[in-house]
């Protein structure tokens, strides 16, 4: 592998013998190398095929990190993809990376998050990224020999939430996460329960949205074409769902100027009435 320019010296571009551009971890990677040396792949601890998205990685930045972040960084991702099959691009685990380091230098300073924020949409939404984030910060607090507040988790969980999110970034599956909350908030509200989380359909019911909301965030479109006069047949069958979804359509026209179609409308009939029913 060639050299073609440092992150940090524990951070590096490469180019390899077919052509492609990887990123690679590793102590003293990077360090006295000029653009074309060869690299010392021996001292490749992780790499990353480079995508078009690396580029957004500010090389001041992670200069700044800290060589055992990066370490802590290493050992959590290490955890979730052999125990939750949670996988990082170069540009998530950089990001990671650097959020692990504020979060230490942000410790040691004293400076801790507000513990409420958000927790109680990450812990019900995404209980499987909410409990590796708990162990993750274990598993960072073993590595640096510092003790985190609790609450250091929830941001954590949207780190691991964005790497499953079909490339959305940070600031997209923070959003994701609040129109979810709401959405559940009112389906709660309009049936006046509490939804079981533990429950097979509630986690079929925060797939779909979860999946209906990444296809807003990305612009894709869905290829479902269902028959027209289905969603007409719910609204006759399903009179009371059907006015949860019109006030979860007022919700998200309202908080993000999206617009549900006739086959969104009959799927979250049908996910709401299976998740407030069994």
């Amino acid at each position: 592998m060639e050299f073609i320019k440092n992150y940090n010296n524990n951070a590096a571009l490469v180019k390899d013998s077919a052509g492609k551009d990887w990123v690679v971890i590793g102590k003293g990677i990077g360090f006295g190398l000029k653009k074309g040396m060869p690299v010392d792949e021996s001292k490749i601890e992780r790499r990353f095929l480079a995508q078009d998205e690396i580029d957004q990685v500010e090389p001041e930045v992670v200069k700044g990190i800290d060589p055992q972040s990066f370490e802590a960084t290493d050992k959590v991702c290490e955890m979730l993809e052999n125990k939750y099959g949670i996988s990082f691009t170069g540009y998530q685990y950089f990001a990671l990376a650097d959020h692990i380091d504020f979060m230490i230098k942000r410790t040691l300073d004293g400076a801790e998050l507000n513990p409420m924020i958000g927790r109680w949409e990450t812990k019900t939404i995404f209980p499987k990224e909410f409990t590796a984030a708990k162990e993750a910060l274990a598993i960072i607090s073993a590595t640096v020999h510092l003790k985190f507040d609790p609450s250091e988790a929830v941001s954590l969980t949207y780190h691991f939430i964005n790497a499953e999110s079909d490339g959305s970034k940070l600031q997209d599956t923070m959003r994701m996460t609040r129109y979810l909350g709401g959405i559940v908030n009112i389906v709660q509200y309009q049936y006046g329960i509490t939804l079981d989380t533990d429950s097979f359909n509630y986690e079929r019911f925060i797939t779909h949205l979860r999946a209906l909301i990444i296809r807003h965030l990305t612009d894709k479109e869905s290829h479902s074409e269902l028959d027209p006069a289905l969603l007409q047949l719910m609204v006759a069958k399903y009179p009371k769902e059907k006015d949860t979804v019109d006030r979860i359509a007022q919700y998200l026209k309202r908080e993000a100027d999206w617009t549900l179609s006739a086959d969104d409308q009959t799927y979250l009939i049908l996910h709401i009435w299976r998740v407030t029913h069994r």
